[in-house]
């Protein structure tokens, strides 16, 4: 029996309705619960084939439990080194790459310095100008952390007197300063399995609950086509990342959807606030994809999902050691600090010259080299290691 497990926190309406649902399936071989937790051991694995994961970016340990569960086999959605690794000035920097339109966005160093720096370590860095910012992006402009989400320190700034003010309580926050789009539609999109696509209106400047209620304003031809593009940087961006459970939200500018948020490795999925239709796809595909991970889960390999930019990164040659080679999941013995499974060995005695054999003279015009220091006696062992040797008697003359 395999299970799939979710791992949950606040949320009260999706991790009940996706355990309902997968259990309802009656999948041969296949079950779901809620995650439970009791020990923890290095490279033990998990009882679970897959494990949803809605919590860890609020829960340092879980991360850590995740990672140790996807070494040792388990499927986790999503990629828990992924998700360590991701924040968002990448995201739009990649986005570039990918094809995706993104607002303008620059880097902002942290207006106090992290703890344990002083004035010295930042040699490398430039004043920064923000005159120039202000002319690259342009007013009105975000100012939000480069990584983070949830709308948590999110300022919108109007001119230079609002960003500098934003900027001052931002502490050791690294921002991103990112123009504002004026945009006629706006949509936010679910993308599951990085197949399945539900492009679904949203209007962000809504109260929570009411900003699924609204309608595309693009319509005709001219709309068939804006869903399509959509659709279709919505899965250039979820594969090119590596998600498998991702929103991605677009402000249609002048004809063009414009990428504005597309790293929510566990977006909003309560009924309350998503809707009773939308709940419904993304709890249906959502249970079909734990379902299809948990089929294919093979245990002790590597289950997870890696988007397309790791892929092409990533080295393919086994790990190199002392003794040859280990492939990655393969047996090894575990080690002490100094990578030794045992006592180390005694070294072995140089093999006596022979007689006769001509000293190596040094060459002419060269420096020659001090003669070696005569090494120090081993000390003795037991309370009078530290007393000084006492000198050797002379032999006695025959």
């Amino acid at each position: 029996m395999k299970k799939i497990g979710i791992l949950f926190g606040q949320e009260n309406t999706f991790p009940q309705a996706f355990i309902d649902r997968v259990n309802q399936k009656a999948v041969d071989g296949i079950t779901a619960e809620f995650v439970n937790i009791t020990e923890v051991e290095q490279a033990v694995a998990t009882d679970y084939a897959v494990i949803i994961d809605r919590i860890s970016q609020d829960v340092p340990f879980y991360r850590a439990y995740l990672k140790n569960a996807a070494l040792t086999g388990t499927a986790v959605i999503n990629n828990p080194f992924w998700w360590s690794a991701d924040e968002k000035f990448f995201n739009n920097a990649l986005a570039v790459q990918l094809g995706v339109p993104v607002p303008k966005t620059l880097l902002l160093p942290s207006k106090a310095r992290p703890d344990d720096t002083n004035e010295n370590s930042f040699r490398n860095l430039s004043m920064f100008d923000w005159h120039k910012a202000f002319e690259k992006i342009g007013f009105p402009a975000f100012m939000k952390p480069h990584a983070g989400g949830g709308w948590k320190s999110v300022y919108k700034v109007d001119n230079p007197d609002e960003a500098w003010r934003a900027y001052d309580e931002t502490g050791q926050l690294v921002m991103l300063y990112q123009e504002a789009i004026d945009f006629t539609d706006y949509f936010r999109c679910y993308c599951l399995g990085g197949k399945d696509v539900l492009i679904m209106p949203y209007e962000p400047r809504n109260a929570p609950h009411q900003r699924y209620q609204t309608e595309m304003k693009t319509q005709g031809e001219e709309g068939e086509k804006l869903l399509a593009t959509i659709k279709d940087y919505v899965l250039r961006l979820c594969q090119g990342l590596g998600y498998d459970f991702n929103t991605v939200e677009f402000a249609v500018r002048d004809g063009i959807p414009i990428a504005i948020d597309f790293g929510n490795p566990a977006p909003d999925a309560d009924i309350n606030s998503v809707g009773a239709e939308n709940f419904e796809w993304v709890v249906e595909h959502a249970a079909n994809l734990a379902i299809e991970r948990a089929q294919a889960q093979k245990a002790g390999q590597d289950n997870l999902t890696w988007g397309t930019f790791v892929q092409k990164s990533a080295s393919r040659t086994a790990i190199s050691s002392v003794d040859g080679s280990v492939e990655v999941g393969g047996s090894v013995n575990e080690t002490n600090d100094l990578g030794a499974t045992g006592l180390p060995e005694a070294p072995k005695k140089p093999a006596p010259k022979k007689p006769g054999a001509p000293k190596p003279e040094a060459p002419e015009g060269g420096v020659p080299k001090p003669a070696p220091k005569a090494k120090p006696a081993p000390k003795a062992k037991g309370p009078e290691a530290d007393a000084p040797a006492k000198p050797k008697k002379a032999a006695p003359k025959k």
